[in-house]
């Protein structure tokens, strides 16, 4: 059995794919009319649409399919590899999968089909597949009304995420901000990890857009938004809550390591306004608040705390 390769985006991928919350979510209508339609229109005994996590394939909707498996066993994980769909007439004919546990055993694949299912960013974040335990042939018809659903399932990924993604920065918005932090602040309590909220209210933002126009005021928010990406983790949930502010959540992390990070990011953002010669200086007010091991983890309480702390600073 050949294992799967990781996409040369992995490390994005994963967190574009988590920040739409989508993992370990109910059974949705949306979704689930769209497998019964591939199953109708194929006439076969699978049908799903399963994104690839970490380490396992989820099923966000499927019919003949458990609701999850390990990565490295799934054909779809090969599926996110390519642009183009993948399909496998007969497997027992196909070396990298007649000796999978998943044409052994049940549900004893013969046939796969699969079509990436694509993020606007670029990122595959999983498939559309149909699966049978008898081998059958798949032409370019087929295809072609196979990516018409994958278009509706791109759809309805794209609706969701104007619900929590800011437009301007491609940050989280204050609602998916609160969706991810509460689910990472949870994951924190279990682990009895220490968590740190970082709340940013940009300086001069107002005056930027008076003495060099909205637009320039858009680029330093953009600018800014940036700098944190490459600021801070790929595991940390970033976000803008409003015009000015921004927020981010680091788990794992104790208040004394969120010191030196905000020092070398602070000399980061000073060291960007100086290399780009930049009409104005970035700076910003902060405040800090954190959770503990046996220590309260509601959001709601941190952001409030880290938010007045940035608004004492601003005096």
């Amino acid at each position: 059995m050949k294992k799967p390769e990781l996409p040369v985006d992995e490390t994005y991928r994963l967190q574009v794919l988590h920040h739409l919350n989508i993992l370990d979510t109910g059974n949705e209508e949306r979704f689930d009319r769209l497998t019964r339609l591939a199953k109708q229109m194929f006439g076969t005994k699978i049908a799903a649409i399963s994104f690839i996590d970490t380490n396992r394939q989820w099923v966000k909707s499927g019919i003949g399919l458990s609701r999850e498996y390990p990565r490295d066993i799934t054909f779809c994980a090969h599926t996110i590899l390519d642009n183009d769909p993948m399909v496998i007439d007969d497997t027992h004919a196909d070396p990298r999968f007649s000796d999978n546990p998943l044409v052994l055993g049940d549900p004893k694949i013969r046939f796969y089909a699969g079509y990436p299912i694509r993020h606007v960013s670029g990122s595959l974040l999983g498939t559309l597949s149909i699966a049978d335990d008898e081998p059958r042939g798949f032409d370019g018809d087929d295809l072609r009304c196979m990516k018409d659903i994958v278009d509706l399932v791109e759809n309805e990924l794209a609706a969701m995420q104007l619900t929590t993604q800011d437009q301007l920065t491609g940050l989280l918005n204050e609602h998916g901000f609160e969706v991810l932090c509460q689910n990472s602040l949870n994951m924190c309590e279990r682990l009895n990890a220490p968590a740190s909220l970082v709340f940013f209210d940009l300086r001069g933002l107002k005056i930027i857009n008076q003495l060099q126009g909205n637009l320039e005021g858009d680029r330093a928010l953009v600018f800014f938004a940036e700098l944190l990406r490459f600021g801070f983790r790929d595991s940390d949930v970033l976000a803008r809550l409003e015009s000015d502010k921004f927020a981010v959540l680091m788990s794992n992390t104790p208040i004394a390591n969120t010191q030196d990070i905000l020092d070398r990011f602070k000399e980061r953002v000073d060291r960007y306004s100086v290399e780009n010669s930049l009409p104005y200086t970035l700076d910003y007010y902060v405040g800090v608040s954190w959770a503990e091991p046996e220590g309260d983890y509601d959001f709601g309480q941190l952001l409030d705390i880290a938010r007045n702390l940035a608004l004492k600073a601003k005096g």
